[in-house]
């Protein structure tokens, strides 16, 4: 199977903050943040604290919100030349092909450690922080279906 793609900005930027809050040290992270926001919010109610802790937290997660949602998927977008350019690529039993005008790559499946799907995407990890998108816009229902098929046999889903 192979087809030829190239990325949709809004797409890789909604794949990007899937990534992200799929890791498990920002949910836990996420978690911390409510936990204290919820408690010192308890404690301000009460009349126990003054109400800056509250504050600090609503702001760390107000903070934290904005930067996993808009900042750094943007940072990763127009830092990656990968986002703007064409490419066709070959899923075979024994290995991925990627390849472009500057050039082709093989990777066998024991390269990938995972994978996760989103809506627009099948994210192939390489290691927790390093993966690689391929979109579904180009596939039909049919291929779509193969294609999970093909990486759910090599790969374990995250």
């Amino acid at each position: 199977m192979h087809f030829t793609f190239s990325y949709n900005k809004k797409k890789v930027l909604q794949a990007l903050r899937y990534h992200f809050i799929a890791q498990r040290e920002i949910r836990i992270l996420f978690i911390v943040i409510i936990v204290f926001d919820l408690v010192s919010g308890g404690f301000y109610y009460a009349g126990k604290i003054r109400p800056e802790p509250f504050l600090l937290g609503a702001f760390i997660w107000f903070f934290f919100l904005i930067s996993f949602w808009f900042l750094m998927p943007g940072i990763v977008y127009r830092r990656s030349v990968t986002f703007k350019q064409q490419f066709v690529i070959y899923f075979q039993p024994a290995y991925v092909a990627l390849e472009n005008a500057k050039g082709r790559v093989d990777w066998e499946w024991n390269r990938f450690v995972n994978y996760f799907e989103s809506p627009n995407f099948f994210h192939l990890y390489f290691s927790p922080k390093s993966f690689f998108l391929v979109p579904k816009d180009t596939l039909n229902t049919d291929e779509q279906l193969q294609l999970r098929g093909l990486i759910s046999s090599h790969l374990a889903k995250k």
